[in-house]
């Protein structure tokens, strides 16, 4: 009998697994599943993913409070200054985005969610207004750029200050109030 719970519980895993593997729509290009949809299939690419574990991840956008994004400038003894939300928690940035254009969707973003705002966000003590911007999702929510780089959390920060991202795959570093990676 336990070997029959066993095999169905496997089963079940792999079919599971096989239905949310990326597929040829799809462009894997890191660890968490860049899988930025080319088709107009968005909301069934955003909602399901596996990482690199086969671990199924269920990944919505970021959702905004309604509000205006607000940025501030944080800092440590290691990274010196780097950009936050008004509550403390850093901003990051990743290298393979383009100008103006977030490459992370779908295992990616649930990894490392974007930065929403439902307004012109807002620039606090040392950020540097100018370098403030916005690009449009694939979902059409409104995504925060900093001197036109997409800005992201890391989900493994848990408290302001956290900076457990910096560096992580080569690819996701903390932005300096210049707009620049760390």
């Amino acid at each position: 009998m336990k070997s029959k719970i066993l095999f169905s519980t496997l089963l079940g895993l792999a079919l599971v697994l096989a239905a949310c593997t990326p597929s040829a729509a799809t462009t894997p290009s890191s660890k968490y599943g860049n899988t930025a949809p080319k088709s107009t299939d968005t909301a069934a690419a955003e909602v399901m993913s596996t990482d690199t574990a086969g671990a199924v991840a269920t990944s919505a956008p970021a959702t905004s409070s309604g509000s205006a994004a607000s940025l501030a400038v944080g800092s440590n003894s290691s990274l010196g200054s780097f950009l936050t939300d008004d509550k403390g928690m850093t901003l990051y940035l990743y290298t393979s985005d383009t100008p103006g254009t977030s490459n992370c969707y779908g295992g990616c973003a649930s990894y490392w969610p974007p930065l929403l705002t439902s307004g012109s966000p807002v620039a606090g003590t040392g950020v540097k207004a100018a370098l403030l911007g916005t690009t449009t999702r694939t979902d059409g929510t409104t995504q925060v750029t900093y001197n036109s780089w997409p800005l992201y959390y890391y989900k493994s920060d848990s408290k302001a200050g956290d900076t457990s991202g910096e560096g992580s795959q080569g690819v996701w570093y903390v932005i300096t109030p210049a707009g620049t990676q760390k």
